[in-house]
């Protein structure tokens, strides 16, 4: 099942896609969420952030061939991480599908994009295994994990590089049942495929993530963890759309857009 966070004018809801229509709910579908009778055409209702994490983590180095090509890039022998790599980000960076990433007037010229399964937790979770680590998945949905690489290595934490405003897009909805054997990630930049990888091909899976995060840190509903990406990326400039394709799953678009002050 698909559900969407949307909004139509002032009123922002969770409902669950039936072909063209979107049926409203109260409350979040993860909880103890109740049909609201309210049916809306998805022509008429804007698609909003798919959830707002109580907290934002994020997987860091996972793919081997985003390894190899970043440390080409640097002149540096490739280096794979021994353990799990386990970050976070802002949620001011958030925005929704069909929203613009804003690239800062003063901002270096090396955007790219990082495009990522992102991992919706559904349950309460601590002390998990790799064996039960699904059981407190709800879904799935798309995230783009914007970067500005001279900031994020200039700066001894990542809160430009990747926490700038508008740097995270993420929907444009949550999937409760897909095939992440079968998916690929597909990014494409004003149309034209730039990169296509194996999406489950991570140097450490969702479940070694989770039961990792879970020795820890509690995981509580509405957590996001966003995996990682591979290859790398174009220096990205003003009105390239970069389209992130989970197949299966759908296709998160963003257009990227200069300020001028």
């Amino acid at each position: 099942m698909r559900w969407i966070r949307f909004s139509k004018g002032d009123h922002i809801a969770y409902g669950s896609i039936n072909g063209d229509t979107v049926t409203e709910v109260a409350g979040a579908p993860w909880a103890d969420a109740t049909p609201t009778g309210k049916t809306y055409n998805m022509s008429d209702v804007k698609i909003e952030i798919p959830v707002i994490p109580p907290t934002f983590y994020c997987a860091g180095i996972n793919y081997a061939t985003h390894i190899r090509e970043m440390a080409h890039k640097r002149g540096v022998e490739p280096v794979y991480p021994s353990k799990a790599d386990i970050g976070y980000r802002a949620n001011n960076a958030l925005v929704a599908d069909g929203e613009d990433v804003v690239i800062p007037a003063h901002a270096p010229p090396k955007m790219n994009y990082e495009g990522e399964l992102v991992v919706v937790i559904g349950k309460k979770a601590k002390h998990l295994t790799e064996a039960n680590a699904f059981d407190c998945v709800f879904g799935y949905t798309i995230g783009n994990d914007v970067s500005e690489r001279t900031w994020q290595r200039g700066d001894r934490t990542f809160w430009r590089g990747k926490n700038t405003d508008t740097f995270k897009p993420m929907g444009p909805w949550i999937d409760t049942d897909v095939d992440l054997d079968a998916m690929e990630t597909v990014i494409r930049v004003n149309g034209k495929e730039d990169l296509r990888f194996k999406t489950n091909d991570m140097i450490f899976g969702i479940a070694h993530y989770l039961a990792e995060v879970t020795k820890y840190i509690t995981l509580y509903p509405g957590d996001v963890m966003w995996m990682g990406t591979d290859g790398t990326s174009p220096d990205l400039v003003h009105g390239d759309v970069v389209e992130v394709e989970l197949t299966g799953l759908g296709v998160l678009t963003n257009r990227f857009v200069k300020a001028t002050a």
